[in-house]
């Protein structure tokens, strides 16, 4: 059963995207009213009320939050984190410094709820890995520049 655990980041999901491993599942919705989900890797936590996030800029998510304004984000990750965010998103910086097909988007927290279930418990979030070491140093650098704006803003 989802309990609403209010407006502020928790401890345990603020200590997880600071480890810079977990996937976000991003829900939008189109103007035609489409559902779209966009896994995400590059997110970092801004205090406990923001989420910075990077975001290719021709991606369908990308388009879909630029315009609606309002999204929710869902983890499922180890140590039964399991969080759905509502937020509201503004763009940040576009191009990135890092990359300029890749976009900053900041995501303030409207409201979350924990999805945590009383019947069975999240052991293990998505496992990935880096494809080539030029791919580990971009997200790397994607990562860098969210860790720089989450001090800067």
């Amino acid at each position: 059963m989802a309990k609403h655990v209010g407006a502020k980041l928790p401890e345990d999901l603020i200590e997880l995207l600071k480890k810079g491993k977990t996937v976000g599942i991003l829900a939008t919705f189109s103007e035609k009213g489409l559902p779209h989900t966009t896994p995400l890797q590059w997110i970092f936590p801004k205090g406990v009320e923001s989420l910075l996030i990077s975001i290719n800029k021709e991606h369908t998510g990308y388009h879909n939050m630029v315009w609606q304004k309002k999204v929710m984000l869902c983890f499922l990750d180890e140590n039964n984190i399991a969080y759905s965010i509502l937020g509201r998103a503004g763009v940040v910086r576009a191009p990135s410094m890092v990359h300029p097909l890749m976009n900053v988007v900041r995501i303030d927290v409207i409201d979350i709820k924990s999805d945590r279930s009383t019947l069975t418990r999240v052991d293990s979030g998505v496992q990935w890995s880096y494809t080539s070491g030029d791919a580990e140093e971009l997200c790397v650098a994607l990562l860098g520049e969210l860790k720089e704006l989450a001090r800067a803003l």
